[in-house]
C-alpha cells in the first residue's frame, strides 16, 4: 500500500509539474508580437535605391518591398534609418528590429551569425574606377589599356570600400586568388555611394560595388567605370534574427510567393533599370543629393517660422494637399499649394492668381488662426499641431464636435490619437452625429483620421533623412 501511495504521489505531482511547465512555455509566436504591437520594425539604409526623398514622396525599393510585406501582416511599416552595417546587426542582435532590409549579399561568414531570408535577387561586384582624362576622345582600346581589366592588376592597388561589408569579404579572398596583395581601407563612416562619388572625384583610386548599384550611379557620374567584376554572381537577401522561426517561416514564403509575380518586376525595375530611376538620382529635388523637398523650399522655411513649426511638417502637409503642384484645383474649388477654398483664399487675401510664395503664406496665416482657436486649451505643442491638421482637412467645427463626444465619452478631449481621432473617424455614424453635442452633424471622418496620420508619418520620416 505504501508503494502504492509513493506511486500515484509521483505520477500526481510529475503531471503537476509538467502542466505548469506547458503553461510557463505558452508564449506568444513571433508574428503575434508584431501584430499586437500593430508595426513592423525594419532596418534600411539612405541612399539612392533603398529609401530616399523624392520631390517630397518616400521611395525606395527596400521601402516598396517592405511595404507590402507589412500590408502582407497586416501591420504598419516603421522604418529605422542606418547606413552603418555595424549598427544594422547590433539593432537585430538586440532585437530592436524585426528584418534589416539592406543589399546584403550571402556569405558564409554572415550566416555564423545571422539568418537570410529567401534570396530577392543576385548580383555580382564590380570595381569602381575613374576613367581617363579626355577619355570621350579616346578609343576603347586606349581607354581599356588605361584601366583594370585583369584582377590580377589589383596587387598592389588601394580600394576604399564600406567597413564589414562583403566587399571586404571579397577583396580579402580576392587577394588570396591572384596570390599578392590588395592594400584594403575599410571606411567606416562614407557609404558605398559616397565613395563611388569620390572615385569621380578623384579623390579615390578605387571602390567596390554591387553592379546594380553601379549601373544606377554611372548614370550620375559619367566619368566612372563599372566593367571589371571582382566576384561571380552572388545573392542577396534579408537578414532576421535566428530566433524568430515563425517570422523566418512567414517572410520565405512571402518572397517566394512575389519574386516572380509581375509586380516584383516592376519595383526592381523601377528602381534599377528604368530611365526615370537616371532621372531621379540626378534630380535637385532628390533628398540624398541636395537635402531639399521640392522647389518651394525656401518660402518654407521661411514662413513656417510665422507659426513656429518644423519646416519640414508644413512641407509634409502641402505634399498632402498638392503634390507640390500648385497649378491643382480640387473638385471642390480648392487651389493652389496650399489648396485654401476661395473663401479662405479671400480672407487671407489671395486669389487663384496668386504666386505659389503667396498661396503659401495665406495657408500659413490660416494654421496661424487655427492655432489661435486651440492654444488656450491644448497646451501639448504636438498634439495641437495634430488638430490643426485635422481643421485643415475638416474644418474646424467638425474637430470641435469631436472633442466635445471624446470629453462626453470619458477620453481626454486635449490628446489626438486614441481620443478625439476615434470620434472624427467615427462621426459618419448615426450613433455620434446625431448626438445633442454634434452642432457640424455628419462628416466622413475616416478621410480625416487619414489625413493627420498620413501627414504625420511623413513627417517622421522627413526627419529621419531630411536636416
Amino acid at each position: 500500500m505504501k508503494k502504492i501511495f509513493l506511486i500515484s504521489f509521483l505520477l500526481i505531482f510529475f503531471i503537476s509539474c509538467n502542466k505548469k511547465k506547458q503553461k510557463t512555455n505558452t508564449y506568444p509566436s513571433n508574428i503575434e508580437i508584431i501584430k499586437n504591437r500593430g508595426k513592423l520594425i525594419a532596418v534600411t539604409d539612405y541612399n539612392s535605391t533603398s529609401y530616399f526623398i523624392y520631390r517630397g514622396m518616400p521611395m525606395g525599393y527596400q521601402y516598396e518591398l517592405l511595404h507590402l510585406l507589412a500590408e502582407h501582416l497586416g501591420v504598419e511599416l516603421e522604418l529605422i534609418i542606418t547606413n552603418s552595417i555595424d549598427d544594422a546587426f547590433t539593432k537585430l542582435k538586440k532585437e530592436e528590429c524585426d528584418i534589416i532590409a539592406i543589399n546584403l549579399t550571402v556569405t558564409l561568414q554572415r550566416r555564423k551569425n545571422i539568418t537570410f531570408s529567401a534570396p530577392l535577387n543576385e548580383t555580382r561586384q564590380v570595381l569602381i574606377q575613374k576613367k581617363p582624362i579626355n577619355w570621350e576622345a579616346l578609343s576603347d582600346y586606349k581607354v581599356n589599356k588605361l584601366l583594370i581589366r585583369n584582377q590580377l592588376d589589383l596587387a598592389g592597388k588601394t580600394v576604399h570600400v564600406m567597413k564589414n561589408t562583403a566587399f571586404v569579404e571579397r577583396l580579402k579572398n580576392l587577394s588570396d586568388e591572384i596570390g599578392d596583395s590588395i592594400n584594403i581601407v575599410e571606411v567606416k563612416d562614407y557609404d558605398v555611394e559616397q565613395l563611388i562619388s569620390l572615385v569621380s572625384k578623384g579623390e579615390i583610386d578605387y571602390t567596390v560595388a554591387d553592379e546594380n548599384v553601379a549601373k544606377l550611379n554611372k548614370s550620375y557620374y559619367s566619368n566612372i567605370d563599372i566593367q571589371t567584376p571582382v566576384s561571380f554572381p552572388q545573392q542577396q537577401a534579408w537578414a532576421l534574427n535566428s530566433n524568430n522561426p515563425e517570422l523566418i517561416k512567414e517572410v520565405n514564403n512571402w518572397i517566394n510567393s512575389i519574386r516572380n509575380t509581375h509586380l516584383f518586376a516592376v519595383i526592381y525595375n523601377k528602381y534599377f533599370l528604368d530611365r526615370n530611376a537616371e532621372k531621379r538620382i540626378s534630380s535637385p529635388y532628390i533628398s540624398l543629393k541636395t537635402g531639399n523637398i521640392s522647389k518651394y523650399d525656401k518660402y518654407i522655411k521661411k514662413y513656417s517660422k510665422i507659426i513656429d513649426w518644423d519646416w519640414r511638417l508644413l512641407a509634409s502637409l502641402i505634399y498632402q494637399e498638392s503634390r507640390f503642384n500648385p497649378n491643382i484645383k480640387s473638385w471642390a474649388g480648392a487651389f493652389g499649394l496650399m489648396q485654401l477654398m476661395p473663401v479662405t483664399a479671400n480672407k487671407f487675401g489671395v486669389n487663384k492668381n496668386s504666386p505659389p510664395e503667396k498661396n503659401i503664406l495665406a495657408g500659413v496665416k490660416f494654421i496661424k488662426w487655427l492655432d489661435n482657436q486651440f492654444i488656450d486649451v491644448v497646451k501639448d505643442k504636438e498634439e495641437r499641431q495634430k488638430f490643426i491638421l485635422a481643421s485643415y482637412n475638416v474644418g474646424l467645427g467638425h474637430v470641435l464636435d469631436a472633442r466635445r463626444l471624446a470629453e462626453a465619452n470619458g477620453k481626454n478631449p486635449n490628446i489626438w490619437t486614441d481620443n478625439v481621432d476615434f470620434f472624427i473617424l467615427n462621426k459618419s455614424n448615426p450613433q455620434y452625429y446625431k448626438s445633442d453635442l454634434v452642432k457640424y452633424g455628419y462628416c466622413r471622418g475616416e478621410e480625416t483620421y487619414n489625413y493627420v496620420k498620413e501627414v504625420w508619418e511623413r513627417y517622421e520620416m522627413y526627419k529621419k533623412v531630411i536636416r
